[in-house]
Formats: structure tokens, C-alpha cells, sequence
């Protein structure tokens, strides 16, 4: 019942706080104005992942401060550092250099809360016999993911609706392994995104702007190194768990990039070439391609569920990934080849 009260608050919090933000965004004319790269037609108020980072923060703090004693430090001012630094660019915009900066600066805080562990069963972070490697890895994987979730914020609904299915696997993942921190943060994040997801549902009332999803992208990537405080010793499976939950942004992001490079184009510009971006561009409503990617979050958050339940279902999750994967870039080859136009 406590856990009930507490998700229903936070999804209060969230649903009337974003729109008392957009009030306030409509008064001070916080616009995001279309452009040639733009998905939208419309001015929209932006910035409502203010609000989200906001409730998300603090219901964190109380939890893991004063029942699980579970705070990371490390975590909680990478995460201040990423949505302030994103904040100032949804209002002025900042350089790629700077926000780059800072998204390194915040993967290295959490990452060296991996120091408070003596062994790490599946990964070594140690820096002696070159197994820095690995910490190189998870370095990227941060950073990657932070820069992900952003740019796959380009469509109505699709970054709330990641948010909230990630979320609830999170919930149910830190439920079956009893991981107290990453059960309660992953439900924060999913019932969060369903008050956000309200607003930012097609046509979008309000945009999450750079500081939402920035923030959720280093969360998310975050988590794992989170469920270490509930336990150390299966840090190999929480990094796999936290993959699959963000699996189709991981890869969608992956494809355009080196598909981009492949065609020698500049890949530090904006543009639309995301998987996801294509098929609205070809006429596929927002609508229609947010609940194409829910849809495959969830089966991913099934079989992610059947594989901690069933050691041998690993063999069926992978198959899925990777059909999934190349059935996603083969039915964007055939749409385009086609010339289909969605409706």
C-alpha cells in the first residue's frame, strides 16, 4: 500500500506540475520554434523535464538518505551537473564542447562510486593489467546514453514512453533480485513518465527539452552502477538488464551513426536521420511510432523478466534483440525503397 501512495504521488507531482510549468513557459514565451530539422510544426513550450528531474531527485534523496541509506553522491551531482548544464542550453545554448565536458565529468563522479566496492563479480574495474579497458567501456556507455536519450527526443511522446517502460522494468528487476534502490528509483522514473507523458502525448502540449532527457539518459545508464549498493556481486547482469530496458534508443542511435559515417557525413551536426525520425518523415504519425517502439520496449521488458526467472531463456532474449534490430532497419529500408506513406 506505501509503495501505491508513493508512486501515485509521483505521478501527481509530476502530471500537475508540468502543468503549472507550462504556464509559466507560455508567460515567459519558453518556445522550441520549428526548424528545417524539427518534427513539429508548432511552437511548443519546452523544458517540462524540469519538473521530472525536479520529483525524480527528491524522492530519490528521501528514499535513499533516510530508509535504504543507500545515496550515492557520486550519482546525485552528476546528475545536478547534467540537467543544469542542459538547462542553460534549452535557454541559451551551450557548446557541444562544454556539455561534453560535463557529461564526462558526471559519468566519472558515478562511475567512481564503483571504488566503495572490493570485487565486482562479471566486470573488473580495477586499473592494474590493463582492465582500465573496462572502465573505458562503461565510460562510453554513460556518456553515450546521456547524449542518446537526446537526441531520440525528436517526436511526441517516444522519450516519455521509453522513460516509463524502462522504468517499470527497473521496478520489476529490483523486485524478483531484491535490489530495494533500483525497484523504488525505477518505479519513480516510470510513474514520473506517465504524468510527463500526458502532456508530451500527440499533439505535444509541452517538450522535455535537453534538461528531461539528458537527465534520464545518465539515469538510466546509471542504474546499474545504482543496484550495486543492494548488492556487488552481479554487476555483469545489472549492466545486461540496463542495456536490454534502453535497448531499441542504444541501437537506433548506433545504426544513424555509423550509417552517417558510412556516408561520410558530418556527425557532430544535427539532422534527421534517426531510424525513428525516417518514419515520420515518410508520413508515419508520432503516435504510430511511439507505441511501435513501447511496443518492443515491453516485449523487451518481458523476456528480460523471463531471463532472470529462466537461466536458459538468455538464447531467446539475444534472438530477440537481434531480430528486433534487424527487423527495425530492414522495415525502414523497405519504406523508403518503397516510398510507403504512412497514414
Amino acid at each position: 500500500m506505501t509503495e501505491i501512495f508513493i508512486q501515485a504521488t509521483v505521478f501527481l507531482c509530476t502530471y500537475f506540475g508540468v502543468a503549472i510549468f507550462r504556464r509559466w513557459s507560455l508567460r515567459r514565451k519558453l518556445f522550441d520554434i520549428p526548424n528545417e530539422r524539427s518534427s513539429h510544426t508548432q511552437p511548443t513550450p519546452r523544458g517540462g523535464g524540469f519538473v521530472i528531474v525536479a520529483v525524480c531527485l527528491v524522492f530519490y534523496i528521501i528514499y535513499t538518505l533516510f530508509f535504504t541509506h543507500t545515496f550515492s553522491w557520486g550519482y546525485f551531482v552528476g546528475a545536478i551537473l547534467i540537467a543544469v548544464v542542459s538547462w542553460l542550453d534549452d535557454l541559451y545554448t551551450i557548446s557541444f564542447v562544454w556539455r561534453f565536458l560535463v557529461h564526462a565529468v558526471s559519468a566519472f563522479l558515478v562511475i567512481q562510486t564503483l571504488g566503495e566496492f572490493q570485487e565486482v563479480s562479471g566486470f573488473s574495474f580495477y586499473f592494474e593489467n590493463g582492465r582500465i579497458f573496462h572502465l573505458i567501456l562503461l565510460f562510453f556507455w554513460i556518456v553515450w546514453l546521456t547524449n542518446a536519450y537526446n537526441f531520440m527526443d525528436g517526436i511526441d511522446g517516444i522519450a516519455g514512453m521509453q522513460m516509463v517502460t524502462a522504468g517499470i522494468g527497473w521496478l520489476i528487476t529490483g523486485k524478483i533480485l531484491n535490489l530495494p534502490t533500483a525497484e523504488f528509483f525505477g518505479g519513480v522514473l516510470a510513474f514520473s513518465g506517465l504524468g510527463f507523458l500526458i502532456h508530451n502525448w500527440q499533439p505535444a502540449k509541452i517538450f522535455m527539452g535537453d534538461v528531461g532527457s539528458a537527465f534520464l539518459g545518465y539515469s538510466f545508464a546509471s542504474l546499474p552502477i545504482l543496484a550495486l549498493t543492494d548488492d556487488s556481486e552481479n554487476f555483469g547482469k545489472f549492466l545486461f538488464a540496463g542495456i536490454v530496458l534502453v535497448w531499441l534508443f542504444f541501437f537506433d542511435t548506433i545504426f544513424t551513426f555509423l550509417h552517417r559515417v558510412y556516408k561520410r557525413e558530418r556527425v557532430w551536426q544535427a539532422h534527421r536521420s534517426h531510424i525513428y525520425q525516417q518514419l515520420v518523415i515518410k508520413g508515419f504519425s508520432h503516435q504510430t511510432v511511439t507505441i511501435l517502439y513501447g511496443t518492443i520496449s515491453v516485449l523487451n521488458v518481458i523476456l528480460l523478466v523471463g531471463l532472470i526467472l529462466e537461466e536458459n531463456f538468455s538464447i531467446y532474449l539475444y534472438s530477440f534483440i537481434l531480430l528486433e534490430s534487424i527487423g527495425l532497419t530492414i522495415f525502414l529500408f523497405c519504406v523508403k525503397k518503397a516510398g510507403i506513406q504512412g497514414r
